[in-house]
């Protein structure tokens, strides 16, 4: 099969006659028609195998987390998707891979109106890179730098269970002696492999909170971004911090290290200000998403955490680092 019939066969489809796609896959350049007076959010994710996921893994899961990491950060700044495009290397070209891997995917961007509108394929190792497209009312989108000294601090979901699911795939002691029925390995594998953006949540905070991110990287590492930009501090506490059943078990070093330092969570962390706790509380139940205050925005720098036995620590701001460790 050549490149052309690959993409087309697998990837080309037509987009919905309401969405911002003017020209789509199949020319030179794409056309986005953003809506009238809106601003164009744009991020590029890669995906790397032996890096990013395993060797194997399954295709159709991985379909849908290599966009789903990408929508994740359109709603971590309160933006409406428009379109996606995806760069491809593929070793060989395997027509059951391709066929599950787009269906994973495509399902997921026609689930959220987000259609493929081009790329690149080439022969190479196994390596996704996504560019997302969306659009948010200016002065609305929700930025890193906006974090007030006083603000609530808040996260969606709830951290750690696919930092368990990972090291339980590693093999790793601590992670293994975690007694659990399928039920509950079947969710962190899903936390793990099938992440859900939380676009609906996202958009319903532009113009309540004030700063926002997805967590990626480990809440602590990635809060650490906002209190950079912002040039503020935070204090967590950790009694606030939702705990999946998964992790209740775990000692207090492996769960810590999970919920602060756990990463592909893809939840959104953000701050807002407290006089606007009924409007967050609003925004979440009209997104269907649960959402936790876990803290708030101090004006001195560094990061502190107020235990569970009522001591309060400094706590490291590390996360996972491409370049170096996660520690």
């Amino acid at each position: 099969m050549g490149e052309f019939e690959l993409i087309r066969r697998h990837f080309q489809r037509a987009a919905p006659a309401d969405s911002a796609v003017v020209l789509g896959v199949g020319d030179d350049c794409a056309l986005l028609q953003p809506p009238p007076g809106e601003q164009l959010a744009v991020s590029t994710d890669m995906l790397v195998e032996g890096r990013h996921f395993f060797a194997g893994i399954d295709a159709m899961a991985l379909g849908h987390k290599a966009l789903a990491v990408n929508l994740s950060d359109l709603a971590a700044m309160g933006a409406r998707p428009l379109g996606f495009t995806l760069a491809l290397s593929l070793p060989a070209v395997d027509e059951a891979w391709l066929s599950a891997f787009s269906q994973g995917l495509l399902a997921l961007a026609e689930r959220h109106g987000c259609p493929l509108v081009g790329g690149d394929t080439t022969a190479g190792p196994l390596n996704l890179c996504i560019t997302v497209f969306g659009s948010v009312r200016p002065g609305l989108a929700l930025r890193r730098d906006a974090a007030q000294a006083g603000d609530d601090l808040w996260l969606s979901g709830c951290t750690g269970e696919a930092r368990l699911a990972l090291e339980r795939r590693l093999g790793t002691a601590w992670a293994q002696a975690v007694a659990l029925d399928a039920h509950t390995q079947a969710t962190l594998e899903a936390r793990l492999h099938r992440p859900e953006p939380r676009l609906a949540l996202g958009r319903a905070l532009a113009g309540v909170a004030r700063a926002a991110l997805d967590v990626s990287d480990g809440l602590a590492g990635d809060l650490g971004h906002v209190l950079a930009a912002s040039r503020v501090g935070a204090c967590i506490d950790e009694a606030a911090l939702p705990l999946a059943p998964a992790l209740a078990g775990l000692p207090d070093t492996w769960r810590r290290e999970c919920l602060l330092h756990g990463g592909d969570d893809y939840e959104l962390l953000f701050t807002a200000d407290p006089a606007r706790r009924a409007e967050v509380q609003a925004a979440a139940q009209a997104s269907g998403t649960a959402v936790s205050r876990i803290g708030r925005i101090e004006s001195a720098p560094g990061l502190r955490l107020n235990t569970a036995d009522g001591r309060q620590v400094d706590w490291p701001l590390r996360g996972f680092d491409h370049f170096g460790t996660s520690g």
